[in-house]
């Protein structure tokens, strides 16, 4: 079974549809390692709510565990096994739309779709030799610093800003060509 197949047989996005539950992460933007899993965020202005539809539904999967913090930063999250796939769960009181899960998956996407393959192929390799998603791109993107933040601050570009940045970097000898 595929991924896109567990989710609509585990129904988890009609399950948790009050929470505006997207599925973010490496399976989407089709750069998975063995191991990747079916990442989805959600907004939970009360987180408690949440944990109650994940547990009531999801309780008795292979590898369930629910973690809900009372700090209000902190996400709540759950993991458990659906069809051969892990799923984590993200929920947060912000919108997803305000979450830097989102974000991060949004430049990601859009970076992807403006690229001619060279930065999809240099990330996948970084991801094949066990780097994370944001650390990739923040390597071959030549972002120094916390990569979550550099990828955070390109959220700001324009697509034309996005294409430009990729096309120097594809022209340099130490961008995309060769990453």
């Amino acid at each position: 079974m595929d991924y896109q197949a567990a989710i609509i047989s585990s129904a988890v996005l009609d399950i948790l549809r009050a929470f505006d539950p997207r599925v973010v992460g490496t399976l989407p933007l089709g750069l998975a390692v063995p191991g990747s899993d079916v990442d989805i965020v959600c907004h939970a202005s009360e987180p408690t709510i949440l944990a109650e539809a994940i547990w009531a539904h999801y309780r008795s999967c292979d590898g369930f565990v629910l973690y809900q913090w009372r700090a209000l930063e902190r996400p709540l999250v759950a993991r458990f096994q659906w069809g051969g796939w892990p799923f984590e769960v993200f929920g947060d009181r912000r919108p997803v739309d305000q979450q830097r899960g989102w974000l991060h998956f949004e430049i990601e996407r859009r970076l992807l779709a403006l690229d001619d393959g060279r930065l999809r192929n240099a990330v996948a390799r970084q991801r094949s030799q066990g780097i994370k998603t944001e650390p990739a791109f923040a390597t071959v993107l030549g972002i120094s610093g916390d990569p979550y933040l550099g990828l955070l601050d390109l959220a700001g570009e324009s697509d034309a800003q996005l294409h430009l940045r990729l096309s120097h970097l594809m022209n340099s000898s130490h961008g995309i060509a060769t990453a």
